[in-house]
């Protein structure tokens, strides 16, 4: 199985890494020049993963019509960018992996659905997890959910992908697996907020877990399956995403806690923190769905300016309640 990638940052370039073990051609597609340039005189991304040695198996292109040859591609644009670069290319009924996390911002549609939008014949698989791009393309351990409604197909895809370092869990819930994603970086702004403002780690912990409970009653309320959200594409994702500062949704919260202007640093970033965007269209789709959600409110009302103080005094004088309600 021929693999492309679509996204020349970080994580795409690690997923290309992956999927070339075993010396495997892999083609990766990149806006930047420079990215690829450098992949294919040197062997290495120098702009969005520097110091990371890929396989010579691993070419670039700048031309989608180049991917057209593949068997599968996988999407790692982000996922504000997701509907224009799909537009671009003509895929046939090649099979998409989904790998950004997010939502739409004008539309409140999750990354699954947009792509059945613009390509509605096309067999459609979600890749989540835990996963750091460094690490990745370094070959530690990492486990994934690789969630296709065609179990077939979303096997043969998770067997081509996985290696000794890289597992691939197969999944049927698409939905589950992109919404753990999604809201997760919502979440992880939240906790980056509680480093930066010094609030501690009981207040970390807490709010892992009160928001792992807001991810479970919004992905029931979209269709997705419980069992994913506590796995590795929801659970797992949030635990990795809410301890690190290697998360660009983390550091824009550490900042945030730290009283500086969010549109300060997301000026600053060539990388995205998709959390950002995630946020206002989550806490909009949530209201639509009548599911409560003050962690993603809170982050809301972060972005927007208000005074991190003001924000934490309300969380935390909201009425008392049962556990599970």
């Amino acid at each position: 199985m021929k693999i492309g990638v679509i996204g020349g940052g970080a994580w795409g370039t690690a997923l290309a890494q992956v999927a070339a073990s075993g010396g495997r051609p892999v083609l990766l597609w990149a806006r930047e020049e420079e990215v690829v340039t450098s992949i294919n005189a040197t062997h290495e991304n120098i702009l969005f993963l520097p110091g990371v040695a890929l396989s010579p198996t691993v070419r670039a292109t700048a031309s989608l019509a180049d991917l057209a040859a593949m068997d599968a591609l996988l999407v790692v644009a982000p996922a504000q960018h997701v509907r224009a670069v799909l537009t671009e290319i003509a895929i046939g009924d090649t099979p998409l992996v989904l790998c950004a996390k997010g939502i739409e911002a004008n539309t409140g549609l999750l990354v699954g659905e947009v792509a059945a939008q613009v390509h509605p014949r096309v067999p459609i698989a979600v890749l989540s997890g835990p996963t750091f791009a460094h690490e990745v393309a370094k070959g530690l351990p990492t486990a994934v959910t690789l969630a296709c409604a065609d179990l077939t197909l979303g096997e043969r895809l998770a067997d081509r992908l996985a290696g000794p370092g890289f597992r691939t869990y197969a999944s049927r819930d698409v939905i589950g697996a992109e919404i753990g994603g999604a809201v997760k970086n919502v979440l992880a702004i939240a906790c980056g907020v509680v480093e930066g403002a010094g609030l501690g780690l009981n207040a970390r912990a807490a709010l892992i877990a009160r928001g792992f409970a807001e991810m479970t009653r919004f992905g029931a309320a979209r269709g997705g399956q419980a069992e994913t959200l506590a796995g590795l594409s929801g659970l797992g994702d949030l635990v990795l995403t809410c301890s690190s500062t290697n998360s660009r949704n983390f550091s824009l919260g550490v900042g945030l806690g730290q009283g500086r202007p969010a549109s300060e640093m997301l000026a600053d970033r060539r990388t995205v923190a998709e959390g950002a965007f995630t946020a206002p269209v989550l806490q909009a789709e949530a209201i639509k769905a009548r599911v409560d959600m003050p962690v993603t409110d809170a982050v809301c009302a972060l972005l927007s300016g208000a005074p991190v103080r003001d924000v934490v005094r309300d969380l935390l004088a909201r009425p008392l309640r049962a556990e599970a309600s």
